[in-house]
């Protein structure tokens, strides 16, 4: 045996009984690209929004009378901007825990005879000058599509019918002509409705058990949709993640009671950083995507013995997720600065790998909300005088204006870490993630157009990778779109930019099936290239 080849068998042994390792070589990491491994049409709807009345959001928001910044309907012109900027493609509303107490005819006709109410979910008094007719109004001018939440706690069934008769009922019945008689001849056509919010909870205002739940949201849609046929239906899924909860025994019940009457469940998530663990943090996103393959699994049980005529299965609706964690103590929850959020460069990882997830599974998961648009752990932040578009804003708007057509099933080889057990908000833990990929990753292919999106979760390392395709060449340049900051904590604030959307060089590329990319460390990168 060649002696230089036996000496380094020596000490690759001597370092294995060490414990050490020995780098043998460094090699790129991959992804690799096939487009006929499709996983399904990435729904416009996962590039939703969320407006609760709740702390900032709509008062001193999107809407805030006697501002200077506002027009003669009291909206903010400013905001309307830079919600435009974010293409929302659906927009919930008006809550949130606050629906749950939330009666709609306290909002309609003429604002000075409006009554004032105690806000109970979030301890405010809601003034009711901005309702039904305004958010309708700022859907239109903003380009989002209205979503409403019928109160299914101290609400009644017959008010959720009446509700869906004044917004899509042309002319005729009672409520239709009220709204005709506050100025809106024509009907709103409000297609998409939740069935209550959140009622697994306890915190919920008429919580209920699942079996009642389920009995009320089923006649409470058998009149809305007798009203309005083409309606349709969110049944609130499960919330509750905490210590003793059951949340797949809800989510089980609620699927198998209503599987015939529902078009989705609603999932919530909110996740944070109390401890600081930067890396347990940027995993959070791959609990969501746990628990999304989960209920679709329940889904495709109760879909073999489902009759839903020639209706698409349940899909699952993300209609609340966000990073929630700093503004959750009694200063912070409740009254008119409630659930102010800053966010930084960490934050708007996770949001992109949130983003990522929603696309790996566009099969099943067919609509998201961000919770919420302004203010409120919102990617927009007002003051008397201005705003500013925090960190999450970015890689949300990357994605709702790029990222369309088929979400391929990409496969990613890099090095993995593993986090600890480590506690995500809002009192739940999570067990330990083994092999967390520092690059987390998403493409779709559209009319020749790949477009890869790539979260960089390592803190303080690039990552140069090879994207192979499987058949055809990449062809032209490739657009390079990049969200980074000096640091992890960076963050950006009035008159404050430290964290944007960067345009980098093009990636040059000459008829090839391969090219090679460096990600930075702690980015979000979205290329957008051709394939022939």
């Amino acid at each position: 045996m060649d002696k230089k080849k036996l000496s380094g068998m020596r000490t690759l042994s001597a370092a294995l009984l060490m414990g050490l390792t020995i780098p043998l070589g460094a090699q790129n990491a991959r992804i690799k690209i096939d487009i006929d491994r499709k996983i399904g049409e990435v729904d416009k709807h996962i590039y939703g929004n969320f407006v609760e009345h709740l702390g900032r959001c709509v008062y001193g928001g999107i809407y805030d009378e006697g501002s200077k910044l506002a027009d003669e309907k009291g909206i903010r012109l400013d905001v309307l901007e830079a919600v435009k900027g974010l293409n929302v493609s659906i927009t919930r509303y008006p809550g949130g825990n606050f629906v749950s107490n939330y009666h709609w005819q306290d909002g309609i006709g003429p604002k000075d005879q409006r009554p004032p109410r105690m806000e109970l979910a979030w301890s405010r008094l809601e003034t009711n000058r901005f309702g039904t007719d305004e958010f309708v109004d700022f859907a239109k001018r903003v380009g989002t599509e209205p979503y409403f939440s019928v109160n299914m706690g101290t609400g009644t069934i017959e008010e959720a019918q009446q509700w869906v008769e004044y917004c899509n009922v042309k002319e005729g019945p009672y409520f239709a002509e009220l709204r005709k008689k506050n100025g809106h001849p024509e009907p709103y056509g409000i297609k998409y409705w939740s069935l209550g919010n959140e009622m697994d909870g306890f915190w919920q205002m008429g919580h209920l058990n699942a079996e009642d739940y389920a009995k009320k949201a089923r006649e409470a849609a058998k009149l809305m949709k007798l009203t309005s046929p083409d309606i349709k239906l969110v049944a609130a899924g499960s919330s509750n993640y905490r210590p003793n909860a059951d949340p797949n025994e809800w989510n089980a019940t609620i699927l198998h009671e209503l599987r015939d009457v529902v078009d989705y469940i609603a999932l919530h998530m909110y996740v944070g950083n109390p401890d600081n663990n930067y890396y347990n943090f940027v995993s959070t996103p791959l609990v969501l995507e746990e628990r999304t393959r989960v209920v679709k699994g329940l889904i495709d049980r109760e879909m073999e013995q489902a009759d839903r005529g020639n209706r698409p299965p349940i899909y699952i609706a993300w209609d609340e997720y966000n990073i929630w964690y700093r503004a959750r103590n009694e200063e912070t929850m409740a009254g008119t600065r409630a659930l102010e959020e800053h966010y930084n460069l960490e934050d708007a990882l996770v949001i992109a790998g949130f983003l990522n997830a929603f696309i790996r599974n566009a099969d099943v998961v067919k609509m998201a909300n961000m919770a919420q648009l302004v203010n409120v752990i919102a990617p927009v932040f007002t003051n008397e005088t201005g705003m500013f578009k925090q960190t999450i804003y970015y890689p949300l708007q990357l994605f709702a204006n790029n990222v369309h057509g088929t979400a391929l099933d990409v496969l990613v080889d890099c090095d993995t870490y593993d986090t600890d057990r480590f506690f995500i908000g809002l009192g739940e833990s999570t067990t330990q993630q083994k092999n967390v990929p520092y690059l987390d990753v998403s493409a779709t292919y559209n009319n020749g157009e790949v477009i890869i999106c790539v979260v960089n979760r390592n803190k303080d390392k690039a990552i140069t990778t090879d994207l192979i395709l499987q058949e055809g060449k990449f062809t032209g340049d490739f657009q390079v779109f990049e969200v980074n900051g000096p640091d992890i904590k960076s963050g950006n604030d009035f008159g404050k930019t430290t964290v944007e959307t960067v345009q980098k060089p093009a990636l040059k590329v000459k008829a090839a099936d391969k090219v090679t990319y460096s990600f930075p460390p702690h980015s979000f990168t979205m290329l957008k290239g051709k394939i022939q």
